[in-house]
């Protein structure tokens, strides 16, 4: 059967009335046009929908069912019209998110936690990447989204501040390099270290460093967070680089000694990054003003000043 919704509309209304005329106006339509329409939906169906009287019409048993099905169609349209709204309003809908692994582990935490429960609608598919991958996925189309160190070049993206990121060591608490307050990170090298999955963004970014300088990092171990690698340096098994955030929040339990490299390349500021803010669906629009909400008064400031740089 091809009937279009106009037409159930219009049955469910004379099946209301149990009158063509009245079901006609409920309907806004001309009695002669829908005595047509209702004419053509029994012809469709095979059988007769309505028995004709003199003061209106009744159902027959296959008009009941007619009623029934109708029903349900046009409820199932309705839902889908709402949901669609709430689309198109921003309040459902999924977000691809792609992060370093110092603001997935220390900085989207507490603000994805607030933005999911204020749009319980909205889903976010996080996943962490290096910046420098992060940015192509964006460029690409791949992620809505991404969170990066300014090491990279944005190649055309709009990017917004969104916090700093600094790079300590760790050391257990007594040991020979504490009292170094500023410790540049080749003179670690000859130390062993503790350290993330080889896949882990930030321990690749380290390894590439350690490179650079020439030596390789000598790794006792691989964890699989900043908490287990601080109790593992905590416990003497070897040195760390990670977050100072990171390293700070667990400084007094794990015992640690914490230090700010002084290599220039250890204070990253974390920028998001989009293609274009204005054409970034509603749920993702959404997240965006909430992360750049989230970042501190005086990257809104820098913000502000800078302006986006893909903008510019």
């Amino acid at each position: 059967m091809r009937l279009d919704l106009v037409d159930l509309q219009l049955f469910l209304h004379v099946a209301e009335a149990n009158n063509i005329t009245r079901g006609a106006a409920m309907s806004n339509m001309a009695l002669a046009s829908a005595s047509e329409r209702i004419g053509k939906m029994e012809a469709l169906a095979g059988v007769r929908l309505f028995e004709r009287a003199r003061r209106g019409v009744a159902l027959t048993a296959a008009g009941r069912s007619f009623v029934h099905h109708a029903g349900l169609v046009l409820q199932q349209m309705d839902h889908m019209t709402s949901e669609l709204s709430e689309y198109a309003g921003g309040t459902r809908g999924r977000v691809r998110l792609q992060a370093n692994a110092s603001a997935l582990s220390e900085f989207l935490p507490m603000v994805l936690k607030a933005f999911l429960a204020d749009h319980p609608g909205i889903d976010v598919d996080a996943e962490e990447n290096s910046s420098y991958q992060i940015v192509r996925s964006v460029a690409a189309g791949y992620s809505e989204l991404g969170i990066v160190a300014d090491i990279v070049d944005f190649a055309g993206l709009e990017a917004y501040p969104f916090a700093t990121d600094r790079l300590v060591l760790v050391t257990p608490r007594g040991h020979r390099l504490s009292n170094m307050i500023r410790p540049d990170f080749r003179s670690l090298l000859d130390w062993e270290f503790v350290g993330l999955p080889a896949a882990n963004a930030l321990q690749q970014h380290l390894g590439q460093r350690a490179i650079q300088a020439g030596k390789p990092l000598k790794l006792r171990v691989r964890l699989g967070g900043f908490d287990a690698v601080c109790r593992m340096v905590g416990a003497g098994i070897g040195l760390a680089v990670i977050p100072e955030t990171a390293a700070r929040r667990r400084q007094r339990s794990a015992c640690l000694h914490v230090a700010r490299l002084v290599d220039p390349w250890a204070l990253r500021e974390l920028h998001i990054c989009v293609r274009r803010s204005a054409d970034l669906a509603p749920p993702a629009r959404l997240l965006l003003e909430r992360l750049r909400a989230a970042a501190p008064n005086a990257a809104n400031r820098r913000a502000d000043q800078r302006g986006s740089r893909g903008a510019a």
